[in-house]
Parts: structure tokens; sequence; C-alpha cells
């Protein structure tokens, strides 16, 4: 049954209330409020934080603090991962740097201050991709982290199914790993806060795998979240991570269970979406409704708002790691929230719903967000600076090993990137190893997770990489496959880069040196790749010849929509990627002689 949380604030095996968000950061995107029926208007300020006006009488101000795409960051991010750009008043940006645990910790807590009716909420991917201190431990860091933050409720992303649904129930009811056993002498008591994942069915049983809602109550005041993730999460995750569970349409779902919490009672709901959006800006505080209602995001999100019900006052988003306050209105052309912030804990969003006690539902017309960076110029908070050091103290002896060395930035950004470039030209190196057949190997763009960053994150000196760091970039524990695909099939899976599920958005993979082709971007589909251009060492593919590929295993499993990488013959599967990566960089690089990042010139791009 979906659960209700009590009224007392304290709940099982919490000695702390944390949540704060500190520092007074400029924030664009506060939606206009109206002036409420016998009540003080929206915009008053009440107690300390970021202000809740209403809280007696009528109405009462609830905040919302809520983040999404956490993946495991716990320590502060590194290169533009750790930053994010703020529009200024005179028209120029100003970056900042932003994120981590400790201080994530400091400023929601803070924000909390003088709002007795506070929750929080998060937008899923809390878990998964992550850095070596908490991924190296399946999450168990995050987990714990989250507890001392006090999360009341989050969705399922597609990234907490990396590891499959009994890693997941693992994470929520606790119990120590069933491979690798006990971290410490304590054991792993799992989530405080519960996983909602109305969308995703059991095969076999067609209910929810977890709870599909969660209703947070105080004293008469009531409020259900209903938590989904993308219907596409098949596509984005290895085929063992969702192996027996089905992934139903976002907008039917929610729009199932809202009616479901209106006939228990509860008329004031949140939807948790792990589905987002594209804005016109990536400044943070940039203004989503300028010159209208939403004109400012596209993407599946702007879709799905468009579609839910009415009856649901707010949506919190993320899986495309943008930040976003914009009003979409809803089917019954009132407005509505829907906000998003970002990736790794560098935003929070601050949002205030007015609940009108007479009708126990929301005031639309009153609701206010804003994202706030979560600066670093304020104090760690201690408990999660203990946190960090127990687990970085387990972690240390295997992610400090230097692994190789690099004379720059070796960046995972743009469309074919410097280290996209790089790892597909270990996992060539490493499949030769096991086959010198092999001709060339191709990796996913989402795979790359970070960049090696020439400075160093500690004491390890300028220049080298770490096996930390190398697992930060390829943490997924994905083995090298290798293939054999006739040469129409290989000119079949580069045109799905563009075309088919991945004509609206493409992903562009990354390929070993020599490799070439021009990707037409001025033409349209499958189009976009320019067949006679393709060439493997300066000939051109032979579409009846046979060639050996390395991918990893999401690939070879037909992930991101690359079925025709589903489809090769003669499989042979090797290590996992992070070992070909650690491989190639300590063969092609010392202290004397680093890497230089590659030119990033294999794909001739045509705008």
């Amino acid at each position: 049954m979906p659960a209700t949380s009590p009224a007392h604030p304290r709940r099982r095996r919490r000695t702390n209330r944390l949540l704060v968000t500190a520092a007074g950061v400029l924030t664009v995107g506060a939606l206009a409020a109206a002036a409420l029926p016998g009540s003080a208007s929206a915009g008053e300020q009440g107690g300390k934080g970021h202000g809740h006006g209403h809280q007696h009488g009528r109405y009462q101000d609830v905040q919302l603090l809520s983040f999404n795409d956490l993946h495991g960051n716990l320590e502060p991010p590194t290169g533009s991962s750790g930053r994010v750009t703020e529009l200024q008043p005179d028209g120029t940006t100003k970056t900042i740097d932003a994120g981590g645990a400790e201080y994530l910790a400091t400023h929601l807590r803070e924000a909390r201050k003088g709002n007795a009716y506070s929750i929080t909420a998060a937008g899923g991917d809390m878990v998964g991709a992550s850095p070596l201190i908490s991924g190296l431990f399946h999450d168990e860091p995050t987990i714990e982290a989250l507890n001392k933050l006090d999360l009341d409720v989050t969705s399922v992303g597609n990234h907490e199914f990396d590891e499959g649904a009994k890693e997941l129930a693992r994470l929520q009811n606790g119990g120590c790993h069933p491979t690798d056993g006990c971290y410490t002498d304590k054991k792993f008591q799992g989530a405080d806060f519960p996983y909602l994942s109305a969308n995703v069915l059991n095969e076999k049983t067609e209910k929810p795998l977890l709870k599909p809602y969660w209703v947070w109550k105080k004293k008469d005041v009531k409020v259900g979240f209903i938590g989904v993730t993308l219907e596409g999460t098949p596509n984005i995750v290895s085929a063992e991570g969702v192996k027996g569970l089905v992934f139903k349409d976002e907008v039917e779902t929610i729009n199932k269970y809202a009616k479901e919490l209106r006939r228990k009672g509860v008329k004031s709901i949140v939807a948790l979406i792990h589905e987002g959006g594209f804005p016109a800006s990536q400044n943070y505080n940039y203004d989503c409704d300028a010159p209208g209602a939403g004109d400012g995001i596209s993407g599946p999100i702007a879709d799905i708002a468009k579609d839910v019900s009415p009856e649901v006052d707010a949506l919190v988003t993320g899986h495309t790691h943008n930040a976003y306050v914009c009003t979409i209105p809803d089917p019954a052309g009132n407005p509505r929230t829907v906000t998003s912030a970002a990736s790794f804990g560098r935003l929070y969003t601050d949002t205030t719903l007015t609940y009108d006690r007479r009708t126990g539902d929301i005031a639309r017309t009153a609701v206010k967000s804003a994202n706030h960076v979560v600066s670093r110029d304020v104090p760690k908070a201690p408990d999660m600076t203990r946190l960090i050091a127990k687990w970085n103290t387990l972690a240390a002896p295997i992610g400090n090993r230097a692994i190789g060395y690099i004379s720059g930035d070796i960046v995972k950004d743009g469309t074919e990137s410097p280290l996209g470039d790089l790892i597909a030209d270990a996992q060539l190196a490493y499949a030769r190893t096991l086959d010198p057949e092999t001709d060339l190997a191709l990796m996913n763009p989402g795979g790359v997770r970070a960049s090696l960053t020439y400075a160093a994150s500690g004491a390890e000196g300028d220049g080298v990489v770490t096996f930390a760091e190398a697992f930060t970039v390829q943490p997924f524990a994905n083995t090298v496959n290798l293939q054999t695909f006739t040469g129409e099939q290989l000119i079949k899976a580069l045109k799905e880069q563009v075309s088919g599920s991945n004509e609206a958005a493409p992903k562009i993979l990354q390929v070993s040196d020599g490799l070439t082709y021009t990707l037409d971007l001025t033409k349209s589909g499958a189009g976009r790749v320019v067949t006679d251009s393709i060439r493997l060492d300066g000939e051109a593919i032979d579409p009846s010849a046979s060639y050996r590929v390395a991918t990893n295993s999401f690939l070879a499993g037909g992930g991101d929509g690359f079925t025709t990488l589903g489809q090769g013959a003669d499989d042979l599967v090797g290590d996992d990627d992070l070992k070909a990566l650690e491989q190639y960089l300590t063969a092609n690089s010392s202290a004397g002689s680093p890497l230089a990042p590659p030119a990033a010139d294999r794909i001739t791009i045509v705008k």
C-alpha cells in the first residue's frame, strides 16, 4: 500500500533534521503570484530562508525543495560538471563553482529554516553512473547521504535500474550486497525515503515494482507525490537491468494515479518525472517564460506537461541535466510549474505551493519557484564531511592509484569528443588483444560520464590520471564485446545515430582511429550520415564484406536505439571497459611523455 508520512517530523533511523540552503544567490524566473482571497499576497515574505508567507488561516504555504540527477556525486564535481552559468542583470554571464554534498546539505538546511511545512523531493537518478566513492560500493554511500539530507521521496530514474530490480530493492530496503557483502561493520540500512515507480511494472504480476505514490501529511495539510521514469528506459539501460520489467506511458500512468489520489481525498498532487526538456539558454536563471509561458523549453517534458491531468499541481523533472523553471499550461489552460535543477547537486529548486485548507488543493496562481546555486562559499556540513571521509578511506587504496598521464584536459563535450575518441581507441586496442583482426570500435556518448581534467583533484599532482578519475569517466562495468557485421550492417548502424528513435535527438557514436565519415546536419534523418564518405583506413566500406567491431555490452545489446548493433555474429565477450581504458593509458603515457588530447577530427560535420 502507498504510505503516508507521520505528522511527527522524525522518521526511523534518523537522528538529525538536515537539509538547508544558504547564500543569497541571484535567482530569476519566479512565477507571478496573484493575491489570494482572505489572505496576504503570495509575494509576502515570512520567516527565514526564501520566504513562505502564508502560515495561518485558510492558506498554508508549503515549501517544496527539489533536485535531480545527483548520480552519486558526493564530492564536488570537477570541470564543467561542477559549474553553472548565471545570467547577470546587465546581460553578461558569470560562471560559479557548484555542487558537493557537504554544500548541498548546508544550503538545504538553511532553506528550511522558518518553514515548518517543508518537503524535499527528487526527480530520479540519485544513483548510477556514480564516481568511485559511491559506485565502488554499489551506491550505499549516496543512499546514506540522502538519508542525512532528509530526502522525503524520489522517483526512480533510468540509472536506478543499472544493476537491476533486485539491487534497486536492496537500496530501498537495506541488506548487504549479495556478492560483495558488507563494507563496514554495520549492515546497510537502505533508504529512509520511498522510491516511487508508478510506471514500472513487474512483467508477470503487472503491478508496480515499487510504490506508485506517497502522501506527505502534516496536521491538516496533505500533498501526494506520483513518481515515474521515462517510458524509454529500456532503450538506455542494459537489457539485463530491465529484465522482467515493463515501462508504461508517463502521462497515462500519472493521470491514473492522480485520480486514485483524488478518490482518497488527496487533491494537492506533485508528479516526479524522470524525463526532461531543453531550455533555450544554458543559464540556470534564464527566464523560461519569456516571451510567453513555456516558450523557452522544448523536448519530451513540454509534450508531457501539456497532457498531464489538471489534477496535478506541479511537475519536478530531470534526466536531461538541464536547469529550468517554466510555466506550461495544463490541459485546462491553467498555469502549472515545471522545474529541473540541472544535475550533480549543483542546484536545488525552491517552490512555494500555497495549500487551500478549504478545498484541499493548491492555489495554482500563487505558486512561486526558482532555482538556487549550491555554491561552495558556505560552511561544509560536518556530518557530510565525516561520511565522505569514511568512504574515501575505504576507497583510497584503489582510487588513488595512478594509471596514466595527460598533457591537458581531455573533455567529453562535443558531437565528437576527444575523450570519446580516446575511449574508442582504448577499446580497439584491447579488442585486438582478444582478436587481432578487430577493425574498429564504437562507443556510445552517454557512456562517457565525465571529462579527464589536467588539474589535480587531490594529492596526485597535475596531469596524473587516477583510477578514481577513470572510474568516474566509465562507471558502468560494461564489458568490451566483439561482433562481426557486414559492411551493410555497419553503414546501417551509423545511420541509426540520426534516424529512428534517435532522429529527434541524435546519439553520435564515438569512433576509433581509422574510421571517418561526414555528418551533414543540413539534411534530415538517415541521410545526415553521408554513405559515400564512410571510410576505414581510407578505404570505402564494402557492403558485402565482413568487419570485426568492438563495442561495449550496452551497445552490443542494441542499446540507445542501435538495434543493428544487437544483431552481430560470432560474439566474443571480454573484460570490462574500464580495464581497457586503464591498460591503454598505462601503455601509452608516462610522467615524461603524457598523452595529448585527441584532435576529435574523425567525423567531418557540415552545418
